[in-house]
């Protein structure tokens, strides 16, 4: 299946959600609710799906929601792992379709949270500073791979965001492919989740002092070029 751009993903979702809040005589929503995580807390995941537009997709939103709670397009994330139900045959073989599907992200979520909060401590060494969890839709840095939980851990002072990230997969073919991303402004990288976190984040960490100091150089040879065109004026 082809990769997805993010933002463009992201925007498409939102279009959605929004016609759906026009007419929601046509779409149906379901819900999975997941606790316990260790730096999360509670997430739930949303299953939508749209007769008149064909689309099924998922979602994930901070915190434990019931049935008929109201949720803003801006509290979800968009999750490209959606169910895939159409080799079932009856209404029968499409919940147990359903069944293992929505057991294999939940799975998938609750493995990435747990690996999140291994990184938590080996983060807050290196980095020198306190490590806060955002529990947050979007974020102040962009990503390499989409996003696969609503939560990160950012350090403050180096606006350094480590959170779990996904491939584009449907949940037919099982957990989605995972990793940890670190961002940094320009500076990005995903890393397997099995991955040692602490080899990790001081490789992620010497990957952004060395992109500040070529950026440093690069702009000294851009203030240099300009003293010289200013001197033939």
């Amino acid at each position: 299946m082809p990769e997805e751009d993010p933002q463009a993903q992201e925007n498409q979702a939102d279009e959605l959600l929004r016609r759906a809040l026009l007419d929601e005589s046509s779409s149906v929503a379901v819900s999975l609710r997941v606790g316990g995580l260790p730096v999360s807390e509670s997430v739930t995941i949303i299953f939508h799906g749209r007769r008149d537009l064909g689309t099924l997709q998922t979602f994930v939103t901070p915190g434990s929601l019931g049935a008929g709670t109201t949720v803003a397009p801006s509290n979800l994330l968009r999750i490209p792992c959606d169910l895939d139900l159409a080799d079932a045959e009856d209404r029968d073989e499409a919940e147990r379709l359903y069944v293992e599907q929505a057991t294999a992200l939940r799975e998938a979520l609750l493995s990435a949270d747990v690996v999140l909060d291994v990184w938590r401590d080996p983060l807050v060494k290196l980095v020198d500073r306190d490590v806060a969890v955002d529990r947050s839709v979007e974020l102040s840095v962009s990503l390499p791979a989409h996003r696969l939980l609503p939560t990160a851990l950012v350090a403050p002072d180096s606006q350094l965001v480590v959170t779990p990230v996904c491939g584009v997969r449907t949940l037919a073919e099982g957990r989605p492919p995972m990793g940890i991303a670190c961002a940094q402004q320009d500076v990005m990288r995903v890393y397997p989740l099995a991955d040692d976190p602490e080899r990790c984040v001081e490789d992620f960490l010497q990957a952004a002092a060395e992109h500040a100091h070529t950026l440093a150089d690069r702009l000294e040879h851009q203030e240099a070029s300009v003293e010289r065109f200013l001197e033939l004026q």
